[in-house]
């Protein structure tokens, strides 16, 4: 495994904790009737949405670097598919969370681009490995 993909797991992994303090903290707000979260359903949705899109896009990119490795891309290229894929499970949680960062927020800012930014990143890192594949 190339150097930058094991920096690069490195930080993910460091990650997880985060996920999981995330899960602990929705689950509290669940448990102690937060105001601002149970009776209010788009940031209760959105922040649901948020961490589970964390959590498994994390674990989906620590896969993907194994292939990227294998793919015959140039460096310079599987620089930017590694990037591509990375920069999902930051920017779609992002937008997400910071969407609805206020308690009386009951619709989704302009930073829900966020989420979106984060899907093209995705869907132009894994398709470019994809193909690389073949």
């Amino acid at each position: 495994m190339s150097p930058s993909t094991l920096s690069t797991a490195g930080v993910l992994l460091i990650t997880v904790p985060g996920v999981a303090y995330g899960g602990v903290t929705l689950l509290t707000y669940l448990m102690r009737n937060v105001p601002g979260y149970n009776d209010n359903p788009v940031r209760r949705g959105l922040w649901r949405a948020g961490h589970a899109h964390a959590g498994v896009l994390v674990l989906f990119s620590l896969v993907a670097l194994l292939y990227i490795d294998a793919s015959p891309l140039t460096d310079g290229v599987k620089t930017l598919v590694r990037t591509l894929i990375v920069a999902a499970p930051i920017l779609m949680p992002l937008g997400f969370f910071l969407s609805v960062v206020r308690p009386s927020d009951t619709k989704p800012s302009r930073l829900i681009w966020l989420t979106f930014a984060g899907g093209l990143s995705l869907a132009a890192g894994t398709l470019t490995l994809g193909v690389s594949l073949l």
